[in-house]
């Protein structure tokens, strides 16, 4: 506990004491002399009021003196002055002493939702180790650090800034980040990213960005900026309190003047009067909505999960369709070259002009594995990548760049045009066809190549043949789709930019709803408008990617999801909610989430209102006396509370 609260609890404690001292001796008749003298009782009930009530009434005045009169300090002050003018002394300490106790554990609650992202915020290393060219060591702050600094971490530390492991090999603990328990190791040539903590070997690293733009620092700005950004729900509640509280002052005005001018008996009137403003604060929906929304987040991170704001949970909790990229999300991303087809004999002609470029190579799957290679050998896209791995493994490489123009298709494929005055193309079916070469029929493609990506290669215009690259499904993929369809999304529908063929047979093993297949990065934003219109304004829609090209449309999405080892910078920025890892089964999880927060806030918004409505009608007409105002603020309040905190456990959802 803080020092504010444990000296809050100490005062609660103290005039508890007394004021059940005070029953007692009022009920048994103890030292009669003082207890039946107005005066002398009133100034003995003033002592545990002003213990336990003196920082309610500083605060009723100075917002009296800032014009700020309309808050529940002001309410309580008022009731419970009003409840002494009435003769009501007992009933006056108990309004203020139970307010107190709500408000500890209103604290105290609070402070549990924060400490439940505590530990996303403790990710920020404080210090990181520079090796300099001698050997020697630096302690420097992390924002020093420059890209290709080389860092020590010793066991125990955490990583600094995001780098390439050069030294070393350990284990490095990922939970804070991922939510993910079991660690993961990390050798050379491995990407790390800041935040973790290094297991028991010590390990080098090189800087790949500065600690602005590392991981750890994107995700504590995020999470410092969450709650910004308020939910639909707690917008409306704090309009709600907003004209609600004044509309109550004045019916207890009127309560309080017009029915003692009719009726007589002032008195009365003015002890409903009271009663009816300790009924009517707020603070049961003030404090409890946005508690269940902190605590929803503070469950999200705890899951791997980290949603920038309170708004895009809310929008979780009513998601009627994901819209799910393939590459890097569904799948693993690995391209492996798997099969090489020739067209037929390779010219002697095209081996010769080949050979120019590589020596030595004749065989035709090598001819167009070296063809391939040259034509890629300036892209990082992953297709590219596996070409130029299954072409370093075959000991094929060039010691410079031949290309003299290379023209990227979109979608496609690619062009180049080499110093030799040669022409390789190397892409899908659509730039074959676009540039009128002719792919034998005996090359038609099977079904069981039809689940591959399929990069077919000319020469001069004069087809070689075709690579077949595999990408791996996802172990968890079927898994999460389904439990995604089990917390009642309606569509799951996968976008790619792949063949129809490969989409619809990666589509159809994981039960999505639809494919979409042959796709721009342009054509996915206008199929996402196109969804989010036939789903209607009511249903939501989402959209999971990972890479640069996803941004356009994980910002165009009602919510964008970022996925795969926190996924490229431009998507983590145009998401709304990311996934700290790689697995899909954390996207039902935030769903289940978002509607178990959506559902408790509702749950109390309805009870509140209830209970207040109810205890104010009773009040008004003298059937609630304080004591029942006392259950319709405090007793709700609490109560609320308690069922927001139900989101605060450690549970894996």
């Amino acid at each position: 506990m803080t020092k504010k609260q444990k000296k809050s609890l100490r005062n609660i404690i103290i005039s508890a004491v007394i004021f059940v001292l005070l029953i007692i001796f009022t009920h048994i008749d103890i030292l009669p002399q003082l207890f039946h003298n107005m005066w002398i009782t009133l100034i003995l009930y003033l002592v545990p009021y002003l213990i336990v009530g003196f920082s309610v009434i500083r605060k009723a005045v100075l917002g009296i003196a800032h014009k700020q009169l309309l808050d529940e300090s002001f309410l309580m002050t008022i009731a419970t002055i009003g409840a002494f003018a009435t003769g009501e002394y007992s009933e006056a300490v108990a309004v203020m002493l139970f307010y107190q106790v709500g408000e500890f554990f209103q604290q105290y609650a609070v402070k549990k939702s924060r400490n439940s992202i505590k530990e996303l915020m403790d990710i920020a290393p404080e210090t990181a180790n520079l090796e300099h060219d001698d050997g020697s060591i630096e302690e420097i702050f992390p924002d020093e650090v420059e890209i290709g600094n080389i860092l020590v971490v010793k066991p125990g530390e955490k990583i600094p800034v995001d780098g390439v492991v050069t030294e070393g090999s350990s284990f490095i603990n990922t939970s804070a980040l991922t939510g993910e328990s079991v660690p993961r190791s990390a050798k050379p040539g491995d990407s790390i990213i800041s935040g973790c903590i290094n297991g028991d070997s010590l390990i080098k690293i090189r800087a790949t960005k500065i600690y602005e733009d590392s991981t750890v620092a994107k995700i504590l700005e995020l999470v410092e900026n969450a709650s910004e950004k308020k939910s639909v729900t707690e917008n409306f509640i704090t309009r709600f309190a907003r004209y609600y509280t004044p509309i109550v002052v004045i019916c207890a005005l009127i309560l309080a003047i017009i029915p003692p001018i009719i009726l007589g008996d002032p008195l009365t009137w003015i002890y409903r009067a009271c009663t009816f403003l300790v009924i009517s604060c707020p603070c049961a929906l003030v404090i409890s909505v946005p508690l269940s929304f902190f605590g929803g987040i503070g469950a999200a991170s705890k899951n791997g999960v980290l949603v920038k704001g309170s708004n895009y949970l809310e929008l979780m909790a009513s998601i009627h369709t994901i819209v799910t990229d393939k590459t890097g999300t569904l799948t693993k991303g690995e391209f492996k070259v798997n099969k090489i087809v020739p067209a037929g004999d390779i010219s002697s002609d095209v081996i010769d002009k080949i050979n120019k470029i590589k020596d030595g190579v004749s065989v035709p799957e090598d001819i167009i594995l070296t063809a391939a290679y040259i034509a890629e050998q300036m892209s990082t896209h992953p297709i590219a990548l596996s070409i130029k791995e299954a072409a370093s493994a075959k000991g094929i490489s060039l010691s410079e760049s031949i290309i003299s123009d290379l023209k990227n298709v979109t979608g496609k494929g690619v062009i180049a045009n080499l110093t030799t005055s040669d022409c390789i193309l190397a892409g899908n079916e659509s730039l074959i066809k676009a540039e009128n070469i002719d792919v034998p029929a005996s090359l038609e493609s099977t079904e069981a190549e039809k689940q591959a990506t399929i990069v077919h290669i000319a020469f001069n215009n004069t087809y070689l043949g075709k690579l077949l690259i595999s990408d791996t499904i996802k172990e968890n993929a079927a898994k999460a789709i389904s439990k995604i369809k089990q917390e009642g999304v309606k569509e799951v529908i996968m976008l790619t930019g792949d063949l129809k063929s490969t989409g619809e047979a990666v589509g159809h093993e994981l039960n999505v709803t639809k494919v979409y297949s042959e796709l721009l990065p342009e054509d996915k934003v206008n199929k996402i408008e196109e969804i989010i219109e036939n789903v209607g304004e009511i249903n939501k829609v989402a959209f999971i990617g990972d890479g640069i090209n996803d941004a356009p449309v994980l910002s165009r999405a009602d919510v964008g999801i970022a996925m795969g080892s926190m996924g490229s910078d431009a998507a983590i920025e145009a998401a709304d909610i990311v996934i700290m890892d790689d697995n899909l089964m954390h996207i039902p999880a935030v769903i289940k989430i978002a509607r178990k927060t959506v559902g408790i806030a509702r749950q109390n918004i309805i009870f509140a209102l209830f209970v207040k409505i109810l205890i104010l009608i009773l009040g008004a007409l003298g059937i609630a006396n304080m004591w029942a105002a006392v259950f319709a603020d405090v007793g709700v309040a609490v109560i609320c509370i308690l069922n927001s905190m139900r989101m605060l456990g450690n549970k894996k959802y």
